[in-house]
């Protein structure tokens, strides 16, 4: 027996081979707690974006579609409905204006007729009797005259803020047409395109979710791959304990202790030294070999998965464009329509001030219809008195005809203020028609539908806002998390550098196993003997710890029990 086989020797092979042990089982669990959360993380964004095209092609984004639409086709309509009120206005303006070219007819029929009566008067007094009537002459024509004016002088007053409320309305919508210029036509332009764009970043987002949970579940299924490839770290492991146990039953057996419910005589010592220091030799051999081989590849395998990972989540993001994880479209989308909203409601606005004049312009035109109905009135007394003055000046006979002069001049003057007066109605009533049409025009589309889009708007805003938050957040996760996978797979490949060297420190302990014992392994077994070598056999779990057992000793003897090969997991744990 060789001066270092004894027992604290042994035991202290034992020890430094579990010392390697441990960095081999410490290093491997590290590596799989690492692909454990990274495997982990990953299924968090994969029921993340799982769930995204549902809420993207949800009910609420319709919703908030068809509000965006209804505000976009308000645009295009009130673009329209402005170039046609405009028209329209300017109309109203005219017709209002060409009304003072009668009215200026009845002032200068009016004048005249107060000038005629006062010829009457005058002409009545130089050729009056005691016995004669004037009053026609003298009175009831200075008293329609004078009637007549004064109802004038009040409609010339009304017609004069009528065009004054007329002009600033048409002033004030040129100027905000000059400072809105093609406003409406752009904004309407601009939603249609956001239109366009919000169903583009749904389908896109809708994709690029499939995308992400698609790739997110290739990592994960390598994850699987890989810690299928970690088990040689488990079965190293086992097969280390199992040759640390080897040594300890040898040293045992030096020690004189039973083993295996076997007392080995001292002059059985060197065959057991013999078998055992053969045996473990030959099972560490093997196991640096496997070892070395194995875990070079499971290395390379997760510097290869690193890598594809770093790729997969690089494209996924890709799928987003190049803010993702800092903003969504969306967001843009909302801006949008937040100036669209506030546009939309500088045009209503100035459509109501259109239907505050379109309610001036009904007020004063019904004042004005009601002044011309005064001054038809006088025209109606006016043609009567003229009647009455004719009948007069043929009893005055030749003494009257100065007189017949005048009423002839009255039954003109009367005349003129007729039509004077019929085509400023004319005029007026169109006025009234245009501004009837501008009332019914922004009562059917006016300020309600203005109210119902802009809570609409609001809803969508809502809506859109509620969905960026959704998308931004699983952007976010994408970057943070996909992040922290990546560095966790290349910490899992960084964490089996250096293992393979442990190859060569188990190749230096067989070494020095190979110096316990120069004596080779008898070829007849005692029954101590045989006893050993089948209570070492059954200490194994895998076959090839079997292999190596059996290429020494040969297969099981009849009557010697030996574990069967677990079929399932559940045949290992009850071994």
């Amino acid at each position: 027996m060789s001066m270092s086989a004894k027992p604290p020797a042994i035991n202290k092979l034992a020890a430094d081979l579990a010392g390697h042990r441990e960095k081999i089982e410490t290093a491997f669990v590290s590596v799989g707690g690492c692909l454990t959360e990274g495997a982990s993380l990953l299924n968090k964004l994969i029921k993340l974006f799982d769930a995204l095209p549902d809420a993207l092609q949800g009910v609420e984004v319709k919703e908030a579609t068809a509000h965006l639409e209804a505000v976009a086709g308000r645009a295009a309509a009130l673009s329209d409905a402005f170039g046609q009120e405009r028209i329209d206005l300017e109309s109203l303006f005219e017709v209002v204006r060409a009304a003072n070219l009668p009215i200026s007819d009845l002032h200068r029929t009016i004048k005249m007729m107060g000038i005629v009566s006062i010829n009457a008067r005058v002409t009545a007094a130089s050729i009056a009797e005691d016995t004669d009537d004037f009053d026609v002459f003298t009175t009831d024509i200075a008293t329609l005259s004078e009637s007549a004016t004064l109802t004038l002088k009040e409609f010339s007053q009304v017609y004069r803020q009528l065009v004054v409320e007329v002009d600033a309305a048409v002033s004030q919508r040129n100027r905000f047409e000059g400072a809105h210029a093609h406003t409406l036509s752009d904004l309407a332009g601009r939603l249609t395109a956001t239109l366009r764009a919000l169903e583009n970043q749904r389908a896109s987002a809708v994709d690029g979710s499939a995308v992400t949970s698609r790739l997110s579940r290739q990592i994960v299924g390598q994850i699987g791959s890989a810690v299928m490839a970690l088990q040689v770290g488990d079965a190293t492991r086992q097969r280390l304990e199992h040759i640390e146990t080897g040594f300890h039953r040898l040293a045992d057996i030096l020690s004189g202790v039973p083993v295996f419910d076997t007392e080995f005589k001292p002059e059985s010592h060197p065959d057991a030294l013999a078998a055992i220091a053969t045996l473990e030799q030959a099972q560490l051999a093997e196991t640096a070999r496997d070892f070395g081989a194995e875990v070079g590849e499971a290395e390379r395998s997760l510097a290869a998965l690193a890598a594809d990972a770093e790729t997969i989540m690089t494209r996924s993001r890709g799928q987003y464009g190049s803010d993702a994880g800092k903003s969504s479209s969306i967001a843009s989308l909302s801006d949008q329509l937040r100036a669209a909203v506030s546009l939309l409601g500088n045009f209503e606005a100035e459509r109501a001030k259109l239907e505050a004049v379109a309610a001036i312009v009904r007020r004063t035109v019904g004042i004005l219809l009601g002044h011309v109905e005064a001054v038809q009135d006088i025209e109606a007394n006016m043609r009567l008195v003229s009647l009455n003055a004719a009948v007069r000046c043929a009893q005055l006979g030749p003494r009257g005809a100065s007189l017949t002069v005048i009423a002839t001049q009255l039954r003109e003057l009367t005349s003129e203020t007729v039509q004077a007066a019929e085509s400023a109605v004319d005029w007026l009533s169109q006025s009234a028609t245009l501004a009837d049409a501008f009332g019914a025009a922004t009562e059917a589309d006016g300020a309600v539908e203005g109210r119902g889009l802009e809570q609409g708007a609001i809803l969508a805003l809502e809506l859109l806002s509620g969905l960026d938050q959704k998308l931004a957040g699983a952007l976010s996760s994408l970057d943070t998390d996909g992040t922290k996978v990546i560095a966790l797979l290349q910490r899992a490949a960084n964490g089996l550098d250096g293992l393979g060297a442990l190859s060569e420190a188990m190749d230096d302990i067989r070494m020095q196993i190979a110096g316990l014992a120069p004596d080779e392994t008898p070829s007849e077994h005692t029954a101590e003997l045989a006893a050993l070598v089948a209570g070492l056999r059954r200490l194994y779990t895998m076959e090839a710890e079997r292999a190596v057992h059996d290429g020494l000793f040969g297969a099981p003897q009849a009557g010697i029990a030996t574990p069967a090969v677990p079929d399932t997991f559940d045949d290992f744990m009850v071994l």
